[in-house]
């Protein structure tokens, strides 16, 4: 009789336990909107990875070089290409191509890039958009933004083109290392090469002939920004001396009491036989393209000036522009690898490799 008695009580504890492991887990749905599993371990539960990109398999889709905003590195960046890539363009890139893209192929061993002169005339933003439009090159780098005339010519040819900003730098003006100047306003800057104003002490300087030295106007971007920005459209006066590149330049200007030039400020501003020397919007607003204090020539090149990242950064100082990748939309291999060079630039590493040559990370 007791065994008989026996069987309803441990079925009611049986139901028992039932209710409050069920209860337990209703619980815990509750608290981890039903992911019970996330709380195994204390960690919680990831997703399944994306696939893997990286060897630019054809049929892929290649993210836009805002995508690179979340990459971290080199390595990070889906769909790169392999294969041989002809590229070229601005001058002011020189340093770009001497310094970070040596980087990119350490990283990336099968996304070749050659740089490419053009056949005919000097290597510049408008020779390597010219070279692109011509399906000689890949894609293109620049220090200025794309015209209308090229977007026309593009859509012509069958395709559009795009620019993507990497970087910002600035435009720095030198004079020979015994003048002393102050620094100059854009207005002064303007006049000086308009031919407006021909000696420095007309700008506070002594009593003696300003020599302006300026690369030809089509050479390149960094010509045409300053002819665009500070001589506001304006013809280059006779005064103005032509020069074919800077090396060339910065030789004259260091032989040369009263010479004045501007390019890009990594290729000025640590410079050992030239000055650079300050801009400003007015008078009382002259600001350095270098951290002070100036190295003098007898300390260089054991120490060089170092560029004014903060000034180009917040726009204090008044000549600064962006620097783009030119993509042809095409829907081929060629857009494919502007893409993913873009893309490789706007990584936080590309982006601290950029500050290293020179220029400022845009983001």
């Amino acid at each position: 009789m007791a065994q008989k008695n026996e069987a309803p009580a441990l079925i009611i504890s049986l139901l028992i336990t039932l209710g409050l492991i069920g209860g337990s887990v209703w619980w815990l749905t509750q608290r981890t909107g039903g992911n019970v599993g996330g709380l195994v371990g204390g960690e919680t539960a990831q997703p399944n990875p994306t696939t893997d990109l990286s060897n630019g398999a054809s049929g892929s889709p290649s993210p836009s070089p805002e995508a690179s905003f979340t990459a971290r590195n080199f390595t990070d960046v889906v769909n790169v290409p392999s294969g041989l890539f002809n590229y070229g363009g601005s001058t002011t890139w020189a340093p770009v191509r001497g310094e970070v893209d040596p980087e990119i192929q350490r990283a990336w061993s099968n996304f070749q890039l050659r740089y490419t002169d053009p056949v005919t005339g000097t290597p510049g933003s408008s020779a390597g958009i010219r070279m692109l439009l011509a399906n000689q090159l890949a894609f293109a780098q620049s220090s200025r933004s794309l015209r209308s005339e090229e977007y026309q010519e593009a859509e012509q040819r069958g395709f559009t083109l795009r620019e993507v900003p990497v970087a910002i730098e600035g435009i720095a003006l030198a004079v020979h290392p015994d003048l002393e100047i102050s620094g100059l306003t854009l207005e002064q800057v303007k006049d000086i090469y308009a031919g407006e104003i021909t000696n420095w002490s007309e700008v506070g300087g002594p009593n003696l002939p300003i020599t302006p030295y300026s690369r030809r106007l089509d050479d390149g971007g960094t010509v045409d920004f300053f002819v665009e920005n500070v001589l506001e459209g304006e013809p280059f006066g006779n005064s103005v001396q032509p020069v074919a590149n800077t090396t060339l330049a910065i030789r004259e200007l260091s032989n040369d009491p009263g010479g004045l030039y501007y390019a890009s400020a990594p290729e000025i501003v640590g410079q050992c036989t030239i000055k650079p020397i300050a801009l400003g919007r007015r008078p009382d607003e002259l600001v350095l393209p270098y951290r002070e204090p100036l190295v003098p020539p007898s300390q260089c090149p054991a120490q060089r000036n170092q560029l004014n990242f903060e000034a180009f950064r917040t726009g204090d100082y008044p000549l600064t522009r962006r620097m783009f990748v030119i993509i042809k939309q095409n829907g081929q291999i060629d857009q494919q690898a502007g893409e993913a060079y873009a893309n490789l630039l706007l990584t936080l590493q590309g982006q601290e490799s950029l500050r290293r040559a020179g220029f400022v990370p845009i983001r």
